[in-house]
């Protein structure tokens, strides 16, 4: 995918260390009509850190380029940093993302860091956010969070088998055998609109499918090689104030 968004990385009234494409576009299934979502991390000067005002460590902003619908949400890097450490896969796929639309030195740095903090307690996030939209696909009967919910729990599993960040999901069918043949078509039916309704579904299936996937996501778990604790904590702490001071 290739976008142009230089001048939106020069507009920030601070200094964006990356920023990435995230959302379905990352996940490999965007339709028509979907929007962009970009997330990074900014530097705050330090004293309004130190300042009596509350410091502006998120940042969001949606507007429309050329018709298309953009979503930019930054974090200051210390709070983006303790997202990472507060087991946070979220933040973790949008610091990995393939898809780099303006990246710095401390971006690289940040993401050779970033395995330290992978642990086996990164699949209750995963496990939480597929209920989530697995909820809302209950409500809904759209794609979008049937496909958001199936994305989560393959990708805490891969993750909990190969100790790699991978949120890719038509990657994912090949990588975890227990992934349901019946997506690929759901990525395609998915393509023609951003809230299409997943018509023609046996809704029975789906939903055994979903509940053995958490079981696969439990065992993979267990058997997992990752640590409970990250192990990066000092390295990121050093890499915060460094980058802040210097």
């Amino acid at each position: 995918m290739e976008i142009d968004l230089t001048a939106v990385v020069a507009e920030q009234p601070d200094p964006l260390l990356f920023a990435t494409v995230s959302g379905a576009h990352l996940y490999g299934f965007p339709s028509k009509d979907s929007d962009i979502d970009l997330r990074g991390a900014h530097l705050l000067p330090a004293a309004e850190l130190v300042s009596l005002r509350d410091p502006q460590e998120t940042r969001s902003r949606m507007w429309f380029r050329d018709g298309t619908e953009m979503d930019l949400v930054t974090h200051d890097l210390r709070k983006f940093v303790r997202l990472m450490l507060n087991r946070n896969g979220y933040v973790l796929e949008q610091l990995l993302s393939p898809l780099v639309v303006h990246t710095t030195p401390a971006h690289e740095e940040l993401v050779s860091l970033a395995p330290g903090v992978l642990t086996s307690h990164h699949a209750h996030h995963y496990r939480g956010f597929a209920n989530t939209q697995w909820r809302l696909f209950g409500k809904t009967a759209e794609l979008k969070p049937l496909l958001y919910s199936f994305r989560a729990l393959l990708t805490g599993v891969h993750l909990m088998r190969s100790a790699r960040v991978q949120a890719h999901l038509p990657t994912l069918l090949g990588e975890v055998p227990e992934a349901p043949g019946y997506l690929a078509g759901l990525i395609e039916a998915k393509a023609e609109a951003e809230h299409g309704a997943a018509a023609g579904i046996d809704g029975g299936r789906v939903e055994r499918d979903f509940e053995a996937l958490h079981g696969v996501l439990e065992a993979a778990q267990d058997a997992s090689r990752l640590p409970e604790h990250a192990d990066a904590f000092d390295a990121l702490d050093e890499f915060v104030v460094r980058r802040r001071v210097r």
